[in-house]
């Protein structure tokens, strides 16, 4: 890393214990990187904030069965072509299928893509994963 700096943190005990437990769980090698981490997941949750250009995954699990259901997918996802990049979808089991949806975009217009999938009729679950472009870090 170039201009690597370092720099002292001071902590409550308890508090320091808990996130050596959480460094451990996440396997980070070491309290640097988890810092890191937190400070990058801040920045683009910022980015998320202000309506920058951001990216994320649209994912919704769906019973196939449900009459035409698919189709109003479809037609949501065509009214904003020009942000999916991708799409993905996966058969379950016999009744549910699981569509990730692969989005770049100003990060309002995602949400309000995310929004009208995850209402739909027939829908059982929905979430939106945000990310950034990478621009930043």
């Amino acid at each position: 890393m170039s201009g690597l700096i370092r720099f002292g943190v001071s902590l409550e005990k308890k508090l320091l214990d808990d996130f050596d437990k959480l460094i451990a769980e996440k396997k980070y090698f070491n309290r640097s990187e988890a810092i890191r981490d937190l400070i990058r997941d801040s920045f683009v949750k910022e980015e998320w904030e202000k309506g920058a250009e951001v990216a994320g995954a649209i994912s919704v699990v769906y019973d196939h069965h449900k009459r035409e259901l698919m189709d109003v997918i479809v037609d949501i996802q065509h009214e904003y072509h020009d942000m999916i990049v991708a799409s993905q979808h996966a058969h379950l089991d016999h009744h549910n299928c699981l569509e990730v949806v692969i989005v770049k975009g100003k990060s309002d217009r995602i949400k309000t893509l995310s929004d009208k999938l995850r209402a739909v009729k027939g829908v059982k679950h929905g979430a939106l994963s945000i990310t950034t472009l990478g621009k930043e870090f």
